[in-house]
């Protein structure tokens, strides 16, 4: 196999990259800002471009003051009219309390899902003034016509049981049981609004 070099000598003199080599970086497709939104949905950028998206939330907070609200998404095969594909999934989560009285790694029954096609929980959080869920999501391959599309997500958010904090890192992931495109992608909280955060969307070269 044959290596393929710069013709610079040093670092700091290179400007141009030989075309063979991947810039396997993040492309930035779009942006969405939540304000007291229902739902964030991603209706166009989903396309056979890329091989994996990438979603990032940044600082998710819900709305109200109810506690250990779910962040949850799902998916369409028809650019947005329907988020109802059909999945099976798995949901873990690590929590720790601030006042370090309990801290456990557990499979989260109940918050998977066996081919249904209802929304998907991927963080817990509580809806206090300072709380909020960040993390990223993982789709890869939805434009595939032969596979099914699989996920994985990592995040972490503020959970509270008996009015004490902890931080609750959940890692769920699945596969979406189609062999049809994802073309759109919604996020939203399993009660209430989304009132305010940032998601992104990359496509990853």
């Amino acid at each position: 196999m044959a290596l393929n070099f710069c013709n610079n000598n040093s670092l700091s003199a290179i400007t141009t990259i030989p075309a063979s080599i991947s810039g396997g970086g993040l492309n930035l497709i779009s942006t969405q800002t939540a304000s007291s939104s229902s739902s964030l949905s991603f209706t166009t950028g989903i396309d056979s471009t890329y091989k994996e998206y990438v979603f990032k939330f940044i600082n998710i907070h819900p709305s109200g003051s109810a506690d250990s609200l779910g962040f949850t998404f799902n998916a369409s095969i028809d650019g947005g009219s329907n988020y109802n594909v059909t999945k099976t999934t798995t949901f873990c989560n690590a929590y720790h309390f601030e006042d370090d009285n309990a801290a456990v790694l557990q499979y989260s029954t109940g918050t998977d899902i066996a081919q249904g096609t209802g929304y998907q929980s991927i963080a817990f959080s509580a809806a206090n003034s300072d709380d909020s869920i960040s993390g990223t999501l993982h789709l890869f391959d939805p434009s595939n016509t032969t596979f099914v599309k699989h996920f994985v997500a990592s995040l972490n958010g503020v959970f509270i049981d008996s009015s004490v904090s902890s931080t609750n890192y959940t890692f769920p992931a699945g596969y979406f049981n189609t062999t049809s495109a994802i073309d759109a992608v919604d996020f939203k909280m399993a009660s209430g609004n989304i009132d305010s955060g940032v998601i992104k969307l990359y496509g990853v070269s």
